[in-house]
């Protein structure tokens, strides 16, 4: 199996924005950036807790329609899976958030930036657990 798109420059850059944000976060507003916390809820919250968490999912939005904008030809989505399959891969991942207590951005950058044992054990647990799913699903006859 040879490695295909292997991109290390552009990996490293994405990863320092990412570490980037999630300290401009903690910095500026004193709250950790999980994904899922913040869109989890955003739904029940109201005023200035409604706005901030409303700006953070919008820019999630708006930047990958920047980079399809700005950077023509160069981001490519292709859906392999139904519909059915999405949705029932988002409800997992929605109830494993709840289960962990966080999600990959709360523990895997926010938690194990922190050196917390919690985080660090969590982030292990879920990349074991994709890297089991994907050998299943390619290894799958």
């Amino acid at each position: 199996m040879t490695m295909v798109n292997f991109t290390p420059w552009t990996a490293l850059a994405g990863g320092a924005l990412i570490g980037l944000a999630a300290a401009g976060m903690w910095w500026l507003l004193g709250r950790m950036a999980g994904v899922a916390g913040i869109l989890g809820t955003a739904i029940m919250s109201r005023g200035d807790d409604f706005a901030w968490r409303a700006a953070f999912i919008a820019g999630l939005f708006l930047a990958g329609l920047a980079a399809v904008v700005l950077l023509p030809g160069q981001v490519n989505f292709r859906l392999d899976a139904g519909y059915g399959q999405v949705l029932l891969a988002g409800a997992l991942v929605g109830l494993g958030t709840q289960i962990g207590s966080g999600c990959t951005s709360g523990h895997g950058v926010c938690g194990v930036s922190r050196l917390s044992l919690r985080s660090i054990a969590a982030t292990l647990l879920f990349m074991a657990a994709g890297m089991v799913t994907v050998y299943f699903w390619v290894h799958q006859s």
